[in-house]
């Protein structure tokens, strides 16, 4: 008898699919993409804009893609990546507000944490 994953555990990999700093940058982009079809970004755009290798970029598109946050395209030599959900944008949208409000309710405290934290990723 195969086990069934609980909601639990399907909410839990929705979380481990957002849980990198470039591919919540990745997946920021495509929700921001408006000027093509289907808000469509090419990789070669996703390179330029997030400065990564390409293997690291395809890394990351492999493991949004494993868990359904987003989908791809091949037209002719080049492929385009969209946001699988338009709810997707919705979560990005909905943990910069909760961010708003944890750093309004923490302080300053966050806010420093949040700046060390920005300026050891450079």
């Amino acid at each position: 008898m195969q086990h069934r994953p609980s909601l639990s555990d399907v909410k839990s990999d929705l979380f481990k699919g957002l849980a990198h700093p470039l591919r919540i940058r990745v997946l920021e982009l495509l929700s921001e993409a408006d000027d093509g079809p289907l808000g469509e970004v090419a990789v070669a755009e996703l390179l330029a804009q997030t400065g990564l290798e390409a293997s690291h970029l395809s890394q990351h598109l492999s493991v949004l893609r494993k868990y359904g946050l987003v989908e791809s395209e091949r037209r002719g030599s080049q492929v385009y990546y969209r946001l699988a959900f338009a709810s997707v944008a919705g979560l990005l949208d909905a943990a910069r507000a909760l961010l708003g409000e944890l750093l309004e309710a923490r302080g300053d405290e966050l806010a420093q944490q949040l700046d060390a934290h920005h300026a050891g990723a450079r």
